[in-house]
């Protein structure tokens, strides 16, 4: 793939003693891919600032917003554990081609690699893995519509694949979308919200970022 990532600064939330949150730009990858050309990602980055960050989950490289790091083995462990048994809140800003009729909904529809065309992933009643999403409408126009994801399962693609699925792919996705909705300087999904449970006490804590689209 051609990968020019932004020269963006790091932009940090939040960081204590435990855990770092920062805002990942759009066209960077979360972790380095394979060879030297696809080193340059937000880990990298973070680890320059902060040397003993650890990974705790990813982000698509198109998609932007909100990350956590955890800053200590427990951190990441504890952090590791919240996102595996599906505790951690996620919240998600979309802007989608077409205007959905309903105001909310849920896709429950499950995922697995496409092999054949891989990195892309396809629903596959069969072999596939759970994966829920639900959605509610923020506002229409002009032919599109603004919605909040939040997934409950965390698949490869999730989001954009569940989209596509009920017929308004995610606008500028170069994987799932087609025509004038793939037509756009980005993707236009943003991780709008984190809400977990400090590694240190176990207290709620939430974090946002603004959606730049």
């Amino acid at each position: 793939m051609d990968y020019a990532p932004p020269g963006t600064p790091l932009a940090v939330l939040h960081a204590d003693h435990e855990v770092l949150l920062v805002e990942k730009p759009p066209g960077l990858l979360s972790v380095p891919g394979k060879g030297a050309h696809l080193a340059d990602c937000l880990l990298v980055r973070v680890q320059a600032a902060f040397p003993d960050a650890l990974l705790v989950h990813r982000l698509d490289r198109d998609t932007s917003g909100v990350m956590v790091f955890a800053l200590t083995p427990h951190a990441q462990r504890h952090l590791g554990l919240q996102f595996e048994k599906r505790q951690v809140k996620k919240t998600y800003v979309a802007r989608v081609a077409g205007e959905i009729s309903d105001d909310e909904g849920t896709v429950d529809l499950p995922l697995a690699v496409d092999w054949p065309n891989r990195p892309l992933q396809k629903v596959d009643c069969e072999a596939g893995r759970a994966a829920v999403t639900d959605w509610t409408v923020v506002r229409r126009a002009d032919g599109e519509t603004r919605v909040r994801l939040f997934p409950k399962t965390g698949r490869s693609h999730q989001l954009r694949v569940h989209m596509r699925e009920i017929g308004h792919p995610i606008l500028g996705d170069s994987f799932y979308a087609e025509g004038t909705a793939r037509a756009h300087p980005r993707l236009m999904l943003h991780s709008e919200a984190l809400r977990f449970r400090h590694p240190d006490g176990g207290r709620w804590m939430s974090f946002f970022s603004r959606t730049p689209f």
